[in-house]
């Protein structure tokens, strides 16, 4: 997530203090991504260090403002203009969970995912729930605010996210109970017996939602407008 970049996004609007942008930032994102003044400050003193912003006096309340300069502005229409690079992903802390579950003694893998769906769905219903409300309060002239649009868009790539998650962990299952019936069963890893539960969303390569990751209106728990 680059704090750099929405920080020159929200001082492009006019000069603002280190809490201030903290605020405006969780309202832009319905505090998805939650900031601290500390990580606040620390950010605009690079920002200040590498010329792309400048101390621009005070507010009547004492507080130090912060002003973008020509260089930020220059940074900060470069970001919006390139594609967000993916060559080199970030370290996806589930993926890694899982690779390294993989053959580890006394770890039931398949328990393991199972586990994670159920909180990977519950996430996906709470999000559905809140967008919902946000498309509601849109559609019927309620709010028309800048936030509210720019939280409706976090909110569906959250959801499009998590789908994609539950997806996932189907086709891991999947591919896991393929894999486990062709191995030579052994005294330590049998295979699947007559009885084995077939995989959700069988079939399939990378799989739906599948059975075993219903999605359901339901609870969960997101930091945002309840």
């Amino acid at each position: 997530m680059s704090i750099r970049h929405g920080l020159l996004a929200l001082l492009e609007h006019g000069p603002r203090y280190g809490s201030q942008l903290r605020t405006e930032f969780e309202s832009r994102t319905g505090s998805t991504w939650p900031l601290n003044v500390g990580q606040v400050y620390t950010t605009l003193g690079r920002l200040e260090r590498d010329g792309l912003v400048a101390q621009s006096g005070e507010d009547g309340a004492g507080h130090a403002l912060y002003a973008i300069t020509d260089a930020g502005r220059a940074e900060l229409h470069t970001w919006f203009e390139q594609p967000v690079d993916r060559t080199s992903p970030a370290r996806d802390e589930l993926a890694i969970k899982l690779a390294m579950a993989v053959g580890a003694p006394g770890v039931d893998i398949r328990e393991v995912i199972q586990s994670q769906r159920r909180h990977t769905v519950k996430a996906m219903q709470d999000y559905t729930r809140l967008k919902a409300q946000a498309l509601a309060a849109l559609e019927g002239g309620g709010s028309r605010e800048r936030d509210d649009v720019a939280w409706l868009l976090v909110l569906e790539q959250l959801i499009f996210q998590t789908e994609a998650e539950a997806r996932w962990l189907d086709h891991c299952e999947s591919r896991l109970i393929r894999l486990s019936a062709t191995a030579p069963a052994t005294a330590a890893e049998p295979g699947p017996g007559p009885g084995a539960r077939p995989a959700p969303g069988a079939g399939t390569e990378a799989g739906g939602v599948g059975a075993g990751s219903g999605v359901a209106s339901g609870g969960g728990a997101v930091g945002r407008r309840r």
